[in-house]
């Protein structure tokens, strides 16, 4: 695992085991209706750039906090949050673009009906 990736664990319930290999080469095991849970391991490419993302989103928010106190105008105020805002949907648009290309190509190729619903309540979630 190179710096830029990252593991992330799912623990999902199943009932009969299946063993799947992906692309490259990682094993994923479940079982489907037993009641136990099983984890599935993802990596994630883009952590540290979304990180280095946060990182520049929160400092900018704390400008926009300072700014607010100084009592400074409005209408900068506005300008400012609405680039933090940017800031943090280009954010979301990395882990997505990641996450469709890691952890959801391998919830298709394991028939993972579930993480492929909870992608769509993160995404209803996001939107609303």
């Amino acid at each position: 695992m190179t710096d830029h990736e990252h593991q992330h664990d799912h623990l999902h319930t199943h009932a009969h085991e299946h063993t799947h290999t992906d692309a490259e080469g990682h094993v994923y095991t479940h079982s489907h209706g037993d009641g136990e849970a099983h984890p599935h391991t993802h990596s994630h490419t883009q952590t540290k750039a979304v990180l280095n993302r946060l990182s520049r989103a929160i400092g900018h928010l704390e400008s926009v906090k300072r700014m607010v106190e100084d009592g400074r105008d409005c209408t900068e105020v506005l300008i400012q949050l609405a680039a933090v805002r940017s800031a943090l949907s280009n954010t979301a648009k990395v882990i997505l673009k990641d996450h469709i290309e890691h952890c959801l190509s391998d919830a298709v190729t394991t028939g993972d009906i579930e993480s492929i619903e909870e992608l769509n309540t993160a995404i209803e979630k996001f939107m609303s």
